[in-house]
């Protein structure tokens, strides 16, 4: 499988490379030269096969022969070590928890199955590989978690200062070894604004490797089909009877739409999934844009589902050339609703008390793009619970959090210490690169 860079100025590369470079040197993001689509019988009998082999099925044609079938399928089974559990919140309406992982995040998934491609690609590799990284709240942890002490690999992590929750922030400012945390002075648009100039900065690249554990890296992007294979796969040993003609589809909450975009590479193989939902919080770039036609990066605005306080979505350029850059093609298939921090608490209160289910503010947030979609329409709908709710006890109800109890995950981070470096400028990022 070879990748190109989506800005169309930068040579082809083989899947190891778009790992291990992660940008294009044309800061475009990379993308498959081609995607064939899975025979329908698999999607027709998916319930008959085990989650490590859909994943293998939906992932091998992107690894190609880089990485020998046995041994990916081994770091498969490795990374989906835990459950990815589709509850019915409510008639016709499912939640798929995707929080049993380490750090109880979605990120698990694509970060640890990055982490094990790049020590596989490193064996190979004399030179140490840094990893640069910024996070508006899971990515971090999830990152971190997933690359400890993988050899030949340095970890940075950059995030934005009083804009993660205090559990977020542990998870990614106190492991040690080979991960390193940057506090910055800003919002997570700052954060990745000095990581996409790093890249580009031929004045660190000459003298380190640096990589991105973003969901810009392909490593790190593509294996979120599978969370939306695994879903089907549940609903499909459960349809009930006056369900199974309706439409299905996925309310994402999105912040730098990878997730989403995932999804509809999935859905590009095959899966059959009718819509997606983007369902966002008052960063609404792709709701605006949906909605006029004029696609304007913003200022990421801070609210209480901090993992969506996105301004400038990296992976959208991604989601428009899954659809032919065809606007009206994309509105097909992607409707997007933006909600506000009170309609957020108000939902998780409402599914506690009506339906006992307890959402974190992303999942609240899916929930709500799904209940407004519903308001016109008839279909079976599943919203992703992206985070576990006690990472978000601040912004949760009192009555909610005294029912939440503290998962090991969390408790082996609360009491260690924090160690961050703190920073407000590019310069500050460079000269750290390069003396770390």
């Amino acid at each position: 499988m070879q990748y190109y860079s989506l800005n169309n100025k930068a040579p082809k590369v083989s899947f190891q490379d778009a790992v291990v470079k992660g940008l294009a040197p044309d800061k475009g993001l990379y993308f498959p030269e081609d995607i064939k689509s899975i025979d329908t019988s698999f999607f027709k009998n998916i319930e008959n096969y085990s989650n490590n082999d859909i994943a293998y099925e939906l992932i091998k044609q992107f690894v190609g022969d880089e990485i020998p079938t046995n041994t990916l399928k081994e770091i498969i089974a490795d990374v989906l070590s835990f459950d990815f559990p589709l509850v019915e919140v409510e008639k016709d309406i499912y939640s798929l928890e995707l929080y049993h992982g380490p750090t109880m995040a979605f990120k698990d998934v694509g970060a640890r199955f990055m982490a094990r491609c790049l020590s596989y690609f490193n064996k190979k590799n004399p030179n140490q590989v840094t990893v640069l990284v910024a996070t508006s709240g899971d990515t971090g942890g999830a990152v971190a978690s997933g690359f400890l002490g993988v050899k030949g690999v340095d970890v940075v992590i950059l995030y934005p200062s009083g804009k993660v929750s205090d559990v977020q922030e542990k998870q990614l400012t106190t492991l040690g070894k080979n991960i390193r945390a940057l506090e910055v002075d800003g919002v997570f648009d700052d954060c990745q604004a000095m990581v996409k100039k790093a890249f580009l900065d031929t004045s660190i690249t000459d003298e380190i490797q640096l990589t991105s554990a973003n969901s810009i890296n392909i490593a790190r992007w593509l294996p979120q089909m599978f969370y939306f294979a695994f879903a089907y796969k549940q609903l499909k040993t459960s349809f009930r009877a006056e369900s199974r003609n309706k439409k299905l589809v996925f309310s994402i909450p999105s912040g730098n739409y990878g997730n989403i975009c995932a999804g509809m590479m999935a859905q590009k193989l095959g899966l059959p999934i009718d819509l997606f939902i983007a369902a966002t919080n008052e960063n609404k770039v792709v709701p605006t844009y949906l909605e006029t036609g004029v696609y304007e990066p913003k200022t990421s605005v801070q609210t209480i589902s901090n993992a969506m306080d996105v301004g400038d979505p990296s992976n959208f350029i991604r989601i428009e050339k899954l659809h032919d850059n065809d606007f009206e093609k994309l509105k097909n298939n992607l409707h997007s609703y933006s909600f506000t921090d009170n309609q957020t608490r108000e939902a998780m209160l409402k599914l506690y008390n009506n339906h006992n289910y307890i959402a974190d503010p992303h999942g609240a947030i899916g929930y709500l793009g799904i209940k407004k979609y519903l308001e016109n329409n008839k279909a079976q709908c599943i919203f992703l619970e992206t985070a576990h709710p006690i990472k978000f006890l601040p912004v949760v109800d009192q009555k909610i959090a005294a029912k939440i109890e503290m998962p090991e995950q969390i408790k082996s981070v609360l009491g260690k210490e924090k160690v961050a470096d703190q920073i407000s400028l590019y310069p500050e990022l460079k000269a750290f690169l390069l003396n770390k």
